[in-house]
């Protein structure tokens, strides 16, 4: 064979191990010109049957056409030896041409039925069964809607015996499944394709087919998680690749069928681009029917103003396209094909399925379609979400939760008295005692009261200022902070005018804590700082307290937090003086969070226990569940932390369950229980969905992807990483949407889908292109090179591996450089690229060479330059240099074992002993390589390896007994 034929073919793998799409088209059709031109017919014919292939799975069934009518014709007309060991493919291939030909109606029917009895004369000619015959002359009857005949092919179809020609055993169940659920055979189409889901599918089109199959039989029969988790597993499978267009619509219509029409949007709007260079116009218009009642839906509810963003193609600019003018385009596309069809077969069939398709409704209630909208149709506390009885610490120690939590329930219970005779002063009164004791909600009812009441009367100037302090609390429950601050204003005014100057200084600090929390921190701190020193003067205890307790909130916006310590212990020592409950709880929760700041552990937890007593002594439910979290922030063990947090979400506090939900998580995770911090990752997210917290719960579906991650859900990993990569990007936050793609990368890496990591590794590195990130960017690169290297593509690995050295060497990390450079040696040289490998040697060589003596000299430089000495000999090995592979392995093993490196000194005394054999010196090798397997342990790999070679050596030597003794001894064949 010629130098130009072994090229020729070691492209030809190269391109049957690329994933289909258009890469692997270029390929094949750059290799068929090649082989073309170096009239090479053998390799003509071989890549035009695997352009076959990559037509049909890579998007360009049309192509198709051409290729396999060129290998069936040459096939025909000069038969060579080399055609039968293609004879097989070019048989089932016919199975691609019936599919393709049905649909592009440009194509006449008669042709169709020539292909078929084209393939039923060669199959029955071969001695196969006509059963996949029967299969695409049942597939021929249901495109053109005759019901009697596709029933007829069908039964055929499942009584005729399969044979090696026979569409595998995913494919045959998962197109009678789809026929069956076509008819309303439900249960039928699930008996038939469940036992074959509980096996094992390796099509290419498996499994993913026979979970499109069953997506309505699950659901009309009211399996809805089976149907959801279907969709869920088939879409994953089927989203990057533009042959399966038409299954893609399918789960276009499962949204809108399961309620679920905005997600239904976001499967349009990222596949809509994909209609312009659809496979076919049959994909087209299934797509494009089953998108339009997910869009018309939306308009009609009022959702107009949803777009669908749709990228450039050819002339046409990209642009967003509201969603009824999207509804009514796809509407006339999927019309006019659905004609044309009609028009080429002679029925109404294909209209009327478009048609259908186009007036679809959804089936029984919403169907949530990820964990995060389960949560939010049904929230659970912490023990429906998974926490058994013994994960979960007590509260308190043999005190039950109906007792701890008794006060806030009788507090929730209690309602507030209004009584009819109250004068203004008497309703203001009252509302004051429900501010000092917290029940803000009363204090609105009653000042609403008062309005009512009193509204329109004149009232006296004190009565008015009041009124307007608790105007500031009407506004600070709906988080109005500027208006509270102003109604803050008119009371200082008004008890300015009285003259009232203590309540005015009382007020005057409330309005300085705004301003503080509003952004005028200069204004707000200096009424605060007036207030408390005016009130230290001349206020009663009560109302020191207070005024240093505002002084310390104000410095706390500041984060000033030693004199913010000194204000509280001042709002401590005036507390102790009044017999107020309320007041000492709440500064002592404050003291807590200030010593948390100043990161006195110790302080702060005796600080947050004493609050959290007093809280529930009270039955203050949110400074009860604050001061818990505040607890559960100073303590060490997680399962101390979850037990903390219990108590939080135990109660109603609505402000506190994100953070008690968020921090119980986190420590559920560190207490290695991810399955238990899924749930309330989960709840966290939806709470900040609810609350319009968009990067919190960015940042909460990351964790939540990594509790899935460490739980072993890879799929909802997968699906929690997609969303926080989408939202960070979307917030601009590309740091950490690169870091939550590296996530993401390893997740797809574990559930197999290495193409999609390897996207995302590419990404990154080009996301990471510039001076400042030159090390995280080789990084990337190298974990590239690694899932290359590791799934055969060699030649692309030592690419992504000189990549990566080049970014360690310009970041100044040289030991990293040395490495990949070895990595990059060693995939040239498994990608037999002799040649290149042996230039990636000196590369290798002179980034080991060029380590600094302080360098080299640590543990980690030694084992490097050792490991280039070694990946060097083999690739000299490898072009028959053996002298000089085996001059760079002296002194190697010894120097490994100075660093304890007693493997790998094994391994390279191996490689010298196959040296010294390729050398034609066994008497050298013999007492290495019988080293080597006596300290290696029986059964290993390597230890076979050093058998092996053991035994050529033996042999050499003319000991052929103790050769044959030693291959028996380590179960070696001859010939291995």
């Amino acid at each position: 064979m010629t130098s130009s034929h072994d090229d020729l073919w070691r492209q030809f793998r190269h391109a049957a191990n690329m994933p289909y799409g258009a890469g692997q088209i270029a390929t094949v059709e750059q290799l068929i010109r090649q082989a073309d031109a170096a009239g090479d017919e053998e390799m003509a014919f071989a890549a035009r049957m695997l352009g076959t292939n990559a037509y049909v799975y890579g998007g360009e069934p049309v192509k198709s056409f051409v290729t396999f009518s060129w290998c069936l014709a040459d096939f025909d007309r000069k038969p060579r030896p080399y055609h039968q060991q293609y004879l097989h493919n070019l048989l089932w291939h016919f199975k691609y041409m019936v599919n393709a030909l049905l649909n592009f109606p440009e194509v006449p029917l008669d042709r169709t039925y020539a292909v078929l009895d084209d393939m039923e004369r060669r199959y029955r000619a071969g001695g196969h069964s006509p059963q996949a015959v029967y299969k695409y002359r049942h597939r021929v009857a249901r495109h053109l809607g005759d019901v009697e005949q596709a029933e007829e092919w069908y039964r055929k179809w499942i009584t005729t015996p399969r044979d090696d020609l026979s569409d595998c055993a995913g494919c045959d169940p998962s197109a009678q499944a789809a026929y069956l659920a076509e008819n309303g055979r439900d249960e039928e189409a699930i008996a038939l394709a469940e036992p074959v889901l509980a096996g094992r599918l390796s099509c290419t089109e498996q499994p993913q087919g026979i979970l499109v199959s069953l997506l309505l039989p699950y659901l009309r029969t009211g399996r809805r998680d089976a149907a959801r988790d279907a969709h869920q597993r088939a879409y994953r499978a089927v989203r990057g690749n533009l042959a399966d267009l038409w299954d893609i619509g399918e789960h276009v219509e499962f949204c809108g069928l399961t309620g679920n029409d905005a997600r239904g949007l976001e499967i349009v709007e990222r596949h809509l681009d994909w209609l312009d260079r659809a496979p076919s116009p049959a994909a087209a218009m299934a797509f494009a029917s089953t998108a339009v009642p997910v869009l018309r839906r939306l308009d009609q509810a009022g959702h107009g103003e949803l777009t669908a963003h749709r990228r450039a193609y050819g002339d046409r600019p990209a642009a967003d396209v509201p969603v009824g003018v999207l509804a009514d385009e796809l509407a006339r596309v999927a019309t006019e094909i659905a004609a044309r069809f009609d028009a080429r077969n002679g029925t109404t069939s294909q209209s009327a399925g478009a048609t259908d398709r186009m007036a679809t409704e959804p089936i029984g209630e919403h169907l949530p379609l990820s964990a995060t909208a389960r949560r939010q149709t049904a929230r659970s506390t912490p023990a429906e979400a998974g926490t058994s009885a013994d994960q979960t610490a007590a509260p308190a120690e043999s005190t039950s939760l109906t007792e701890i939590f008794e006060p806030f329930m009788m507090r929730v219970l209690t309602a507030v008295a209004l009584p009819e005779d109250a004068t203004p002063e008497q309703l203001l009164d009252q509302a004051e005692e429900l501010w000092r004791t917290e029940r803000i909600e009363d204090v609105v009812a009653v000042v609403r009261a008062f309005d009512e009441r009193f509204g329109e009367a004149e009232l006296p100037p004190r009565t008015v200022a009041r009124r307007a302090e608790f105007r500031a609390v009407e506004c600070g429950v709906t988080d109005d902070l500027t208006g509270a601050a102003e109604a803050n204003r008119q009371a200082v005014v008004g008890y300015q005018e009285l003259p009232d100057p203590v309540r005015e200084q009382i007020v005057a600090g409330r309005l300085g804590v705004l301003l503080c929390q509003t952004g005028a921190e200069d204004e707000g701190l200096l009424l605060v700082t007036e207030s408390a020193a005016y009130l230290a003067e001349h206020g009663t205890p009560a109302e020191r307290a207070s005024a240093y307790d505002r002084l310390a909130v104000a410095l706390f916006t500041q984060e000033r937090w030693s004199e913010a310590a000194t204000a509280i212990e001042s709002a401590v020592e005036a507390a102790s003086e009044v017999d107020d409950s309320y007041l000492s709880a709440r500064i002592t929760l404050r003291r807590a969070v200030c010593f948390q700041a100043l990161e006195q552990r110790t302080e702060s937890s005796q600080a947050a226990a004493e609050a959290r007593d007093h809280y529930r002594a009270l039955g203050l439910p949110d400074g009860f569940a604050a001061a818990c979290i505040c607890y559960a922030q100073s303590l060490d063990d997680p399962a101390e932390v979850v037990a903390a947090l219990d108590e939080a979400l135990h109660v109603p506090a609505d402000e506190a369950a994100l953070p008690a939900r968020t921090g119980r998580a986190r420590a559920l995770l560190a207490a290695d229980r991810p399955a238990e911090a899924v749930d309330d990752f989960v709840e966290a997210v939806a709470l900040c969905a609810e609350r319009g917290i968009a990067d919190g719960a960015a940042y909460l579906r990351w964790e939540l992807a990594n509790a899935y991650q460490q739980a072993g859900q890879l799929l909802d990993a997968a699906e929690a990483a997609e969303e926080a990569v989408s939202e960070l990007t979307k917030l601009g936050y590309q740091a950490d949407a690169d870091r939550c793609r590296h996530l993401l990368a390893n997740v797809y890496l574990s559930l197999g889908e290495t193409d999609l990591a390897l996207g995302l590794f590419d990404q990154l590195a080009e996301n990471l292109d510039g001076p400042d990130n030159l090390g995280p960017r080789g990084e990337v690169l190298e974990e590239a090179g690694d899932l290359l290297y590791r799934t055969d593509r060699d030649s692309v690995a030592a690419q992504r591996f000189a990549a990566a050295a080049e970014a360690y060497r310009l970041g100044g990390l040289p030991l990293d450089e040395v490495r990949a450079r070895r990595r990059e040696m060693d995939a040239l040289n498994w990608a037999g690229s002799a040649d290149a490998a042996l230039a990636a040697i000196e590369r290798a060589d002179r980034a080991a060479t060029g380590l600094s003596a302080e360098v080299a000299s640590e543990p980690a430089a030694v084992w490097e330059q050792s490991m280039v000495a070694a990946a060097g000999a083999r690739v000299l090995f490898n072009v028959d240099r053996a002298e000089e592979g085996l001059a760079r392995l002296d002194g190697v093993p010894e120097r490994l074992r100075e660093i304890e490196a007693f493997g790998e000194a094994t391994q390279v005394e191996l490689l010298v002993g196959e040296g010294l054999l390729r050398l034609d010196r066994p008497a050298e090798a013999e007492p290495i390589l019988r080293r080597t397997v006596a300290g290696l342990p029986a059964g290993s790999g390597v230890v076979r390896q050093a058998a092996w070679l053991l035994s050529q050596a033996l042999v050499a030597l003319g000991r052929n007994e103790e050769a044959e003794a030693l291959r028996a001894e380590h179960d070696l064949d001859t010939d291995e």
